[in-house]
């Protein structure tokens, strides 16, 4: 029997994508920018306007600078931003096959959000997905590490989070984030599950355990309702 097939827009590197395809999909990335590391059959374009005919479902991850809490910060206020949720949903819609769109806790969307923790990761990654179907996510416990504690951001005299797990105030972490880039790179690849991307990639990726976690529920749902 042949896997169903998943697009896979505003595709990045990859992370959403493994995910899928351990749930047990073929799939196929969609970004504006270049992707050399994408595991799977990828194709330069516009996501806003690739066919989206062909295939049994959609997954998006539009550019969440534009929701970001992180766009408060003095340096980047004034920065603009697309801001693609609302159109990206629209287009869904329309396709008529189940879809999902995943973007940060403060984004415009409804529906359940899942972090690291609820995986058992070694990470604090909160994101929000909505999808056309109804699916559940596990328990969330609350949050027990402070990450980088006492210490000041830039404080080089206790050492810099860039630094990682190993250095300074950052100290032996059991809990690891990959906002900002304020990790080490072989501490973000342990606490994702993530070996084929660089460190920028790292920082706007998901685990792919997140997605194999919803993927897994959908495909149960497409076989139901054949």
């Amino acid at each position: 029997m042949s896997r169903p097939r998943l697009l896979d827009l505003f595709c990045g590197a990859g992370g959403a994508a493994v995910g899928y395809y351990r749930a047990g999909f073929d799939v196929v990335g969609v970004d504006l920018k270049p992707q050399p590391r994408y595991p799977f059959e990828f194709h330069q374009a516009d996501a806003m306007t690739y066919p989206l005919e062909g295939f049994d479902a959609i997954h998006a991850s539009p550019p969440c600078q534009g929701y970001s809490r992180l766009r408060h910060l003095p340096w980047l206020r004034g920065r603009v931003w697309p801001l693609l949720i609302e159109p990206t949903r629209e287009r869904l819609i329309a396709a008529g096959i189940p879809w999902t769109i995943e973007n940060v806790m403060d984004a415009p969307l409804h529906g359940p959000w899942l972090c690291g923790r609820m995986f058992d990761l070694p990470l604090y990654r909160h994101r929000r997905f909505e999808s056309s179907w109804r699916w559940f996510p596990p328990h969330h416990l609350k949050h027990g590490t402070v990450i980088g504690h006492g210490r000041m951001v830039n404080d080089r005299h206790k050492g810099t989070l860039n630094a990682g797990s190993n250095k300074g105030a950052w100290g032996n972490q059991s809990i690891v984030t990959v906002a900002g880039g304020q990790f080490r790179k072989a501490d973000g690849e342990s606490a994702m599950g993530i070996d084929w991307m660089s460190k920028a990639e790292l920082t706007q990726a998901i685990p792919p355990v997140m997605t194999e976690y919803i993927g897994r529920q959908l495909i149960a749902v497409m076989a139901a309702t054949r």
